[in-house]
Parts: C-alpha cells; structure tokens; sequence
C-alpha cells in the first residue's frame, strides 16, 4: 500500500500504447460499491473472494496488458497462480515503510486494513514475505516519482 501501483501502471501502458485494468476499479464498478463498504460489510475474507472471482475474469481478457492489484491480491495463492498461468510478468514495487506510510497520510484513499500506522506496518511486514514471490523486483526510492518507476521499469523489461 502507497508504493505507487496504480500511477506506475498508468504511466507504463501510456508508454506502452496499451490499456491498463486497475483491479480495484473492477471490483467496485462490478460490485456497483466500494472496497471499502465490501470489507466493512461483508469482511475481509469474503472481499478476497470477490477479488479473486474478478482476477479471473481480468485475467481471461486478452486485451488486458497491464494489470494492477491491491496490495493484498498478492497475498493470495490462488490468484498467484491464476496470473503465471495467465502469462502476466509480476513486478513488486519495494520501498521503505516510512514512504508508504507519507504516501498513505497525504493520500486522500481509504485503506480500511490500515486505519492507523501501527495496523500498516504489521501489513507491510507480513506481506514482504509474500510480495519476495514475484517475478521481478524493483526498489522505489523516495526520490523516485512514478513516472520515473515506469522508465526504469521499461529499460529493465522491455528494452
């Protein structure tokens, strides 16, 4: 949460001349509310079923180039095998807790599994364990914008 997914996938299907599909937005638009409401609702186990569900129908859309998860997709075998078998390239997008952390406080987005920095910081903890999985792996510095991660992105994998 508050590396800079979403704005890194925006900026590499522009580079790209490709479309993008935030995962995020599929869900609340097929479940006609938000993610928030869905966890709040309905709890964090039936959201992660309603993620998945909408991953596979993303996933079996050939025209879909670039797919950027929530912070928790990941977390889930099941969709980590539904992406490799898909023959999506997952890139984790490694920074510090303290720049996620300034990234969330100015961000005007909900994060209903991190309400406060101590609830954040035991997310970020568990899931590196996790986000280590995936198939290519960047360090975003501070300095970094996101248009800076989808160059470096782009020299590293499609040049």
């Amino acid at each position: 949460m508050g590396v800079g997914k979403s704005s890194v996938a925006r900026h590499l299907a522009h580079a790209l001349g490709c479309e993008r599909t935030d995962l995020d937005y599929v869900i609340e638009e097929t479940e006609n509310r938000t993610i928030v409401d869905i966890i709040s609702t309905d709890g964090e186990a039936r959201y992660r079923e309603i993620e998945s569900s909408n991953l596979e129908r993303v996933v079996a859309d050939e025209t879909v180039n670039i797919l950027s998860l929530g912070g928790g997709a990941w977390t889930v075998g099941r969709n980590r095998e539904m992406l490799k078998n898909s023959g999506f390239i997952s890139i984790w997008l490694e920074s510090s807790f303290e720049h996620c952390w300034m990234n969330m406080k100015f961000s005007h987005k909900v994060r209903p599994l991190a309400k406060n920095k101590r609830s954040a910081r035991k997310l970020f903890d568990e899931r590196q364990k996790i986000y280590c999985l995936a198939d290519w792996h960047f360090v975003v510095k501070p300095e970094y914008t996101s248009f800076d991660v989808a160059s470096r992105i782009m020299e590293e994998l499609f040049v």
